[in-house]
């Protein structure tokens, strides 16, 4: 026998469809609908609300086989499945994450496509691969941040089977996996959680109406996110998460949700006796966030750090729209890379308030903030999903790798970055409801020219040519500057491994020197000197010593350096400062 249950406190009546049959089934006071009946894996079942005949997907269902608005099917995972028995895990805390889109990262746009290339991230020496949200959202290509049932793996990608099998050959070759997971909204296309329960708040965020996590019969809605969560670090034994936007869940009880799940998850990492991380997108810049709980913070492993990414692009690109108005000087790069937020407690010209709160830098280690010069929502977001690689010269994109990877930060990439890939990364969506699928493209568009673009330029993001232009183009990586780059990403990130000066995280540690005019920027950790030229032209750097590794030769001499324009060199001197 196996048991059917459905928290659905709305309706007055609800039924199991079993197959194409109906079951009646028993409510309790909490809410909860439950039936025993017989079922065999792979068994097709919904529930049947009130007088609507419509079967709907089960909330928590473990397999869509037919996309989210059709029967969820049963499906458990299968222990015999997993190899990784002698994988130990690890924490994420002063690694190199590489994130990546399953549905463009390979032609094949699925797992086991994806697993073809595990062998080339080994090679490139990243430790965790972060994988977009990767649960069930309407229609066959998307981001992922549209999901609806957030406990099911996307069918195109090969669903949860195949999931298993990425996951197992990561841990094989001593990768760890990351999913990202979005719980402050849901997509438009499938979403029927209303229909059984209070779900969704009175509030909204700009993705749509806020999740239900604090107002009336909110703890079954926290147990829905809570347990969602464990089961990608349990049942698909992920390493960690990646939490979207978690500035946009409301919380306004003692506890936060995010605080409940740290704890959760730390107690879930004793009883499987291996490190499982969370890491929190956020806006906010509050260090709370990363502060444990013991010391009255919400205990997540790390951030997203948008700062120093908005200090890097800006000084090395020299675009100043929108939110980097308030950066591209070398003094805002190097207050930025020094104090790993450039907003704490400080005016933001872009929000038109002051902003963020100052790091503890001497309790709070640099590896809990994420360090990075690409990410999907910076290429994506874009009007044209225009990468850097697309605007700025090799040199440029090696200067950003450099203060990036060479900072005492946690390391992230973006697929396809490391060489310098031409493909962008577009918005792209294939909503099947034609009146969804016209409002997202008029609204993409019309975003846009709001803020001075041809709309005709903008890409529709329900032509299928969008997706295709995203898919990332691997012949180009053994291609001249193309290669050379890829081959300084990999000195770069065998650097970071090898040399006991760069796994330092005390930002306290680290000196931090520039010249305006000049365009350079020195940090000095230890032994090591990375120096950066940003400039056009050669300039001399007051810094000396022995060539590690270089974009374009420089000039020792005995009291200076010189590096060519758009280039950098990291030293190692005879003795530290």
């Amino acid at each position: 026998m196996a048991e059917f249950s459905v928290w659905a406190p709305i309706p007055e009546r609800v039924r199991l469809d079993l197959d194409g049959t109906l079951h009646d089934m028993t409510r309790s006071d909490d809410g909860w609908w439950r039936a025993e009946v017989e079922a065999g894996e792979g068994a097709r079942y919904g529930f049947v609300l009130d007088d609507d005949p419509t079967v709907l997907p089960d909330p928590r269902s473990p397999r869509q086989p037919d996309g989210v608005h059709e029967r969820s099917a049963l499906w458990r995972p299968d222990a015999g499945a997993w190899t990784d028995n002698g994988w130990a895990g690890a924490s994420i805390e002063g690694r190199v994450i590489y994130e990546l889109h399953v549905g463009t990262f390979t032609p094949g746009a699925t797992f086991d496509s994806a697993i073809e290339k595990l062998d080339y991230l080994v090679d490139l020496g990243v430790d965790f691969v972060e994988v977009m949200p990767v649960n069930a959202f309407g229609g066959t290509h998307g981001w992922g941040y549209d999901g609806v049932l957030w406990y099911a793996v996307h069918e195109p990608y090969g669903g949860p089977g195949a999931l298993v099998r990425f996951i197992d050959a990561c841990h094989h070759r001593g990768l760890g996996v990351l999913i990202d997971a979005v719980f402050n909204h849901l997509g438009p296309s499938g979403n029927y959680l209303p229909r059984f329960g209070p779900y969704l708040s009175s509030g909204s965020n700009p993705w749509g109406e806020s999740i239900n996590i604090s107002g009336p019969d909110a703890d079954e809605v926290r147990r829905y996110i809570i347990e969602c969560a464990l089961r990608w670090m349990r049942e698909f034994h992920a390493d960690g998460l990646r939490l979207d936007a978690v500035h946009a869940l409301v919380d306004t009880t003692a506890i936060h949700i995010l605080e409940e799940l740290s704890a959760e998850t730390d107690a879930l990492a004793e009883e499987l006796g291996r490190p499982l991380s969370l890491i929190a997108e956020s806006d906010l810049n509050d260090p709370r966030l990363i502060t444990p709980r013991d010391r009255g913070g919400l205990g997540m492993t790390a951030q997203w750090d948008d700062d120093i990414h908005h200090a890097i692009h800006a000084a090395v690109s020299g675009e100043r729209q929108g939110y980097y108005n308030d950066f591209g000087s070398m003094e805002a790069l190097a207050q930025t890379l020094k104090h790993g937020y450039f907003h704490a407690g400080t005016y933001s010209s872009f929000r038109h308030r002051r902003h963020g709160r100052p790091l503890d830098t001497a309790t709070i280690p640099a590896t809990r903030l994420l360090a990075y010069t690409l990410t999907h929502d910076q290429v994506g977001n874009r009007a044209c999903g225009d990468r850097p690689s697309q605007n700025l010269t090799f040199g440029q994109l090696a200067v950003k790798a450099a203060l990036a990877i060479g900072s005492p930060y946690t390391a992230m990439l973006f697929m396809g970055e490391e060489w310098g890939s031409s493909s962008p990364f577009q918005f792209f969506t294939s909503h099947p409801e034609p009146d969804l699928a016209r409002a997202t493209a008029e609204g993409r568009k019309r975003e846009f020219a709001e803020h001075g673009w041809d709309a005709d330029e903008i890409p529709d993001p329900q032509d299928p040519d969008t997706y295709e232009r995203s898919k990332l183009n691997w012949h180009e990586i053994g291609e001249g500057e193309h290669g050379r780059l890829a081959q300084i990403y990999r000195e770069l990130i065998a650097l970071r491994h090898d040399e006991p000066d760069l796994a330092d995280p005390w930002l306290d540690h680290m000196r931090v020197d520039y010249d305006e005019d000049r365009q350079w920027i020195v940090m000095e950790r230890g032994s090591l000197v990375v120096a950066a030229n940003l400039g056009t032209d050669a300039v001399d750097i007051p810094v000396t010593g022995d060539v590690v590794l270089a974009w374009e030769d420089p000039t020792v001499e005995s009291q200076s350096t010189t590096v060519p324009g758009r280039s950098f060199a990291i030293l190692r001197r005879s003795q530290s400062r």
